[in-house]
């Protein structure tokens, strides 16, 4: 039975604590074959008048967004079309690559590309996964499209997957892999 002791500047909100539960729950199961019940989680909090690093009193930085609800987001905005909202996620550097295209840099890049090739797309989502790499947070959604093509005739139930990079809270890369074309060229 595993026991992770964490302590932590106090100022972190519940939510903030039951994702570092549940993420450092995950990382023991990684390495240690541990169901979740198994694995005890205990945050200690410490008083910032406490803490003091370079002989300075430090005060906690504030948690970072949950990934997978800031994908989630972007997608619902990138949906509505709400482009505005969907930009003021995307970090410095933003590059995002689709089926048959090379890195694209803007949201408008990807509505002149889309354009002739369908109406509108919606999601549907089975999952989001995220993990923490050496540069950056990697989330990756899942699920089925559905939508319209450029005549009006409806599809649906095509597979896809995004990935997805953020950095500091933002996100910095969008990799898309779906069977549109495939589906488009049965029709």
């Amino acid at each position: 039975m595993p026991i992770v002791e964490l302590h932590v500047l106090e100022g972190y909100g519940a939510d903030a604590k039951r994702r570092l539960g549940e993420a450092l729950t995950d990382a023991v199961r990684l390495v240690v074959p541990a169901a979740p019940e198994l694995v005890t989680v205990m945050i200690h909090e410490m008083p910032t008048a406490q803490y003091y690093r370079g002989g300075t009193r430090r005060s906690g930085a504030p948690a970072l967004p949950d990934p997978a609800e800031l994908v989630r987001a972007y997608l619902a905005a990138m949906e509505a079309r709400e482009l505005e909202t969907a930009q003021a996620m995307l970090g410095d550097g933003f590059t995002m690559q689709f089926p048959g295209t090379g890195p694209m840099r803007s949201l408008q890049e990807l509505i002149d590309w889309a354009k002739p090739r369908y109406r509108f797309v919606t999601k549907t989502y089975e999952g989001f996964d995220a993990a923490q790499s050496a540069q950056a947070v990697v989330v990756y959604c899942r699920g089925t499209l559905s939508g319209e093509w450029p005549d009006g005739t409806a599809f649906g139930g095509i597979r896809f997957i995004d990935r997805f990079e953020i950095t500091n809270g933002k996100i910095t890369k969008q990799d898309v892999w779906n069977d549109i074309a495939e589906v488009k060229a049965q029709g």
